[in-house]
């Protein structure tokens, strides 16, 4: 079992036995020992209290080097101290730090990163923490009871969730999902204002998702596209619902082609407007490395082929979108955290490392959020928190030297046909067709012309060069079928290979299952020996107290005789019994 999965059961026993326990827990860090930390152990140095703010903070990289940002260049001039491009570094922040967390929720609005939610220790968090962008400053948001209330909404004091999505949306943000301590059947959507500092739930229609947590929610135009993720029995999804914000109506969508496999931490970003990218993510025996794209227009999935540098299977990962450059940092593998920091073309599918960390720290963690925002005209990432065998609340940001290239009219348009992102062997086969037809009409004609000119003792010039015509328009026509077959054969190839990859998926977690009911087995095994041996121990405990109960009538009965006995020998013993006592001998 999973350290994450047997910290939550732990907490849901201590709960239900004792729901006050934790108020009684000292107000500390536990740092619990996981199988990285026994397998990888890294030498680090202790964290400083959360009340306690250093000068400055250092990172390694991947040359070994240490880049340093000083407090008072930071509060001066807030992400305008980011002076390198592609190097993570640690500024110094104010204000009292949020408690350490991962799978929490991550927003910006107005320049401001919100925080919210999130898992400590296995406990599942509510409060919601604000950084000023601008200076670098931290300070928690104390929401307030809301005296006017919409019929489509309803204020409300927030259940403490993790796992969950927060979306910016038209100066407010929107929560979706996430795991709490008591779920509800379907998925549920509030809203914040950051002006009244209200929480409120907004009502929605159609038919809304089963409650769950781990999904990606990804914003598109004017709707919320969600995937995946896992429910409240812990089980995993690959379904598909749109969530349009204008009339807060929900739809399931079912499209075509060969979907993700179920899974949950993954990452997703949406390009053009219409494309939906979803890589990466975990179920609860493997994690994976591979790329989906659903086009929003088909609703067809489609797997294209990566290139470059192929990040490694991770879940837990975070990512966002900038122009056509999609960059992704964090995320594990069960086994430790991701080092890299990787960014994918999403117009060439060509993966790049942007930069690469070293040691157990935060950006090598699962359950981080990632989010971007700009100054001086450049966008900065900004990542927060995580639990690589530790907790973390740290921020990092990096300046991204991969630049759009990409113009806003351009962003509107399809992909293009040479990246393989869309349904391109839709769009050459569709071509080739209509190619086809028109050469088949063409050396319909020139047959016919052929025909009726192609006389053996009237043989011309002319009617030579329509012969001519005729065979080149057949050899073209055989070129294209054959295109058009190859081109086929490569979509079932891919099919193929999809096929396989699940089919290798879903093997590794009927092993995994196996493994588990075997454990089982042996488990209740173990216990029926137990059982017998009880049985037969009580067996013998109802024999013994059998005799025990013999006996002791036995001894009772004897002492009974032996009393009698003494009465009558202290009365003249035994003879003066058998001889009668002398007052019986008077007359």
């Amino acid at each position: 079992m999973a350290s994450t999965e047997a910290m939550r059961l732990f907490v849901k026993i201590l709960e239900e036995e004792d729901p006050a326990w934790y108020s009684r827990v000292a107000d500390t860090e536990i740092e619990p020992v996981n199988d990285v930390e026994m397998n990888n152990p890294i030498v680090e140095s202790i964290s400083p209290p959360e009340d306690v703010y250093p000068e400055s903070k250092t990172i390694a990289t991947e040359n070994g080097g240490l880049l340093e940002t000083q407090d008072k260049d930071v509060i001066s001039e807030g992400l305008g101290s980011v002076g390198v491009y592609d190097q993570w570094i640690a500024p110094s922040v104010s204000g009292q730090r949020p408690r350490r967390r991962y799978e929490h929720g991550a927003a910006v609005l107005q320049e401001k990163m919100y925080i919210f939610g999130g898992n400590h220790n296995g406990r599942y968090l509510s409060d919601l923490q604000v950084l000023d962008l601008k200076n670098l400053t931290w300070s928690k948001v104390e929401t307030k009871a809301s005296t006017e209330i919409s019929d489509l909404s309803e204020a409300l004091s927030l259940a403490p969730c993790a796992g969950h999505s927060l979306i910016s949306w038209e100066d407010k943000l929107i929560l979706i999902g996430g795991h709490t301590k008591d779920p509800s059947e379907t998925v549920t959507v509030k809203e914040f204002d950051p002006y009244k500092c209200i929480w409120s739930s907004l009502k929605t229609y159609g038919k809304a998702p089963v409650s769950r947590g781990g999904q990606s929610v990804t914003l598109v135009g004017t709707s919320l596209v969600m995937f995946g993720g896992e429910d409240a029995k812990r089980s995993l999804l690959n379904d598909l619902h749109i969530l349009d914000l204008e009339t807060m109506t929900w739809d399931e969508i079912d499209t075509v082609g060969v979907p993700p496999s179920p899974r949950s931490a993954h990452a997703a970003a949406v390009h053009a407007e219409r494309y939906l990218l979803i890589f990466g993510g975990g179920s609860h025996a493997t994690c994976f490395n591979d790329l989906h794209v659903l086009d929003l227009q088909s609703m067809e999935w489609s797997r294209p082929t990566q290139q470059g540098e192929i990040p490694s299977p991770r879940a837990g990962h975070a990512g966002v979108i900038i122009g056509e450059n999609w960059f992704i940092a964090g995320g594990g593998n069960n086994k430790s955290g991701v080092s890299e920091t990787v960014v994918l073309n999403v117009s060439t599918l060509v993966w790049s490392v942007v930069t690469s960390v070293q040691g157990r720290v935060p950006l090598a963690s699962e359950g981080l959020s990632l989010v971007v925002s700009s100054f001086g005209g450049e966008d900065i990432l900004i990542s927060f928190g995580g639990y690589n065998g530790r907790y973390s609340n740290e921020v990092h940001v990096i300046k991204p030297s991969y630049k759009s290239t990409l113009q806003p009219k351009t962003m509107e348009s399809p992909v293009p046909d040479t990246v393989s992102v869309p349904h391109p062997m839709t769009n050459v086969t569709r071509d080739m067709e209509t190619e086809l037809e028109t050469i088949q009409d063409g050396k319909i004609r020139e047959i016919t012309i052929d025909n009726v000119d192609l006389d053996p003792l009237k043989m011309s010039k002319e009617s030579t060069e329509h012969l001519m015509l005729a065979l080149k328009g057949e050899k073209e026509e055989l070129g294209a079928t054959l295109a058009k077959e190859q081109m086929h054969t490569l979509q079932l190839k891919q099919e193929l290979d999809d096929a396989e990859t699940r089919n290798t998926d879903i093997t590794k977690e009927l092993q995994s299952v196996r493994s588990q009911l075997a454990a089982e087995q042996s488990r209740c095994f173990k216990l029926e020996v137990d059982v017998a041996e009880l049985r037969q121990k009580l067996q013998t405990m109802e024999a013994l107290e059998k005799e025990l109960e013999l006996l002791q009538r036995q001894k009772a009965a004897s002492e009974q005789v032996a009393q009698s006995l003494k009465q009558r020998q202290s009365s003249g013993g035994v003879w003066g019994w058998l001889a009668g006592s002398p007052e019986e001998l008077k007359p």
